[in-house]
């Protein structure tokens, strides 16, 4: 995982309590159809062995145990680690890196990655991956995007330097030569923000973590600015964040 990846050491806390989860069909589109997952009548998969990589506070690990399965979490930091495991107890978390993974051969069913791909080594990665995954494994990557389409959301784009970063984070491996039958998709997803959340969240964005005291206030400011201001938000108590959760999915040769 790169440096920029490390930086979100210094909010654990924040990211766990206000980033959203995903939505529920983007998760199991990338589960299924995978080797070795079995489906009871309550739609709960068994009997599956799955890496949440990249894990960070656990989100998408709460969600795969909720769906009954086996879920092995690996997290190189270990703020975020312990938000993961206050979270989620029941998932076994192991100290890691994408690129190092500390699992034997063939030794899981399927490997999700949620909003973290973009700060691995994709190359280093992908050959890891591909070691721990047995064949007939899936692949899922998924990632929440923020829907710019809402004018609201463009112009707290452009206030948060989001914009030029986006199209680099989507979930899509240039080279995946261990995988075949790649797939893409998105879901949408409405998140229901106060204006104090929405800078809370904002402050879980790299783009502010890598800012001096100075920038990280002003940019502070000018969110609670476009809050006050624009139609669409102005005088709420609560308003929905749109995003589409972007997906991607391969199974291993």
């Amino acid at each position: 995982m790169t440096a920029g990846g490390r930086s979100f050491d210094e909010i654990a806390a924040t990211y766990s309590a206000v980033r959203p989860a995903y939505p529920e069909a983007a998760v199991d589109w990338i589960l299924r159809p995978a080797n070795r997952l079995e489906e009871r009548c309550d739609g709960k998969h068994v009997g599956a062995r799955v890496l949440d990589l990249g894990a960070g506070t656990g989100k998408l690990t709460r969600q795969l145990i909720d769906a009954g399965l086996d879920v092995v979490a690996v997290e190189p930091s270990p703020q975020m680690g312990a938000e993961l495991s206050a979270y989620v107890p029941e998932a076994e978390l192991l100290t890691g890196s994408a690129e190092e993974i500390p699992l034997p051969d063939s030794s899981v069913d399927s490997v999700v990655v949620g909003s973290a791909f973009h700060w691995f080594d994709h190359a280093a990665a992908l050959a890891e991956i591909a070691r721990v995954l047995r064949r007939g494994g899936r692949l899922g990557l998924i990632r929440n995007r923020p829907d710019d389409r809402h004018d609201w959301v463009a112009r707290l784009d452009g206030i948060a330097g989001a914009r030029a970063r986006r199209g680099r984070q989507d979930p899509t491996p240039d080279e995946a030569d261990a995988f075949d039958n790649a797939e893409e998709a998105q879901f949408p997803l409405a998140y229901e923000v106060t204006g104090q959340a929405l800078g809370e969240l904002v402050q879980t964005f790299s783009y502010y973590l890598r800012l001096d005291a100075e920038g990280r206030a002003d940019l502070l400011a000018r969110v609670a600015e476009l809050v006050r201001t624009h139609p669409d938000l102005a005088g709420r108590a609560t308003f929905p964040l749109p995003y589409m959760t972007r997906c991607w999915r391969a199974t291993r040769r």
